[in-house]
């Protein structure tokens, strides 16, 4: 199962035994109420009382199986998503000093007087306008014969992809292991009652 479907099924589960849990946390006050006000204490109350608090604390100890595992899942989660992010940095670096490199060369070259490509000198334009101005002010002062002429550093530009979304391929990662079993809330409840009877 992946990691999103699984976060996404376990918190459902979560949100209905809490939701359970409410109204039976309810129904016991409203339970504890009536045994106050009453003159004795009828052993019908007192033992729905017992079985309500068993009940909530059955549910109680479930959800919290139910968090603990999304929990993890959500450490694994974002675990992925750090390594994607490190990668992707490491990329956009790696990508950016490459770039600098050219832009660099393409300042020395006009520096010689040489003929680059005008996408070249765009780049170079881009990055800093001093730079450019002075690489073709210091390259208008040399005086050459023959001009040297440069190909574009940047030959096709690769189509730049848009970065994946860490998050969502994390999600989309296998879980680490298969969670704990789904129990239908009224399944939980009734175990309680049963083993009250």
């Amino acid at each position: 199962m992946k990691i999103g479907e699984a976060k996404v099924l376990y918190r459902g589960q979560i949100s209905v035994y809490q939701e359970q849990k409410k109204i039976l946390a309810q129904r016991k006050k409203e339970l504890d109420e009536k045994m106050k006000h009453s003159a004795e204490v009828n052993e019908l109350f007192v033992k729905e009382a017992a079985t309500l608090e068993l009940t909530i604390d059955a549910l109680d100890k479930k959800q919290r199986e139910y968090q603990d595992y999304v929990s993890r899942l959500t450490m694994q989660s974002t675990a992925h998503a750090n390594a994607l992010i490190a990668k992707q940095q490491t990329e956009a670096t790696e990508e950016y000093n490459q770039d600098l490199m050219k832009v660099m060369e393409v300042a020395r070259r006009l520096m010689k007087g040489a003929i680059v490509p005008p996408t070249d000198e765009k780049k170079l334009m881009e990055y800093s306008m001093e730079l450019y101005q002075a690489a073709k002010n210091i390259g208008s002062m040399v005086k050459q014969h023959e001009k040297e002429e440069y190909e574009s550093l940047w030959k096709e530009e690769e189509e730049k992809s848009t970065p994946e979304d860490p998050m969502e391929v994390a999600d989309n990662k296998e879980a680490f292991s298969t969670g704990p079993a789904i129990v239908d809330v009224a399944d939980t409840m009734s175990s309680v009652e049963v083993s009250e009877s």
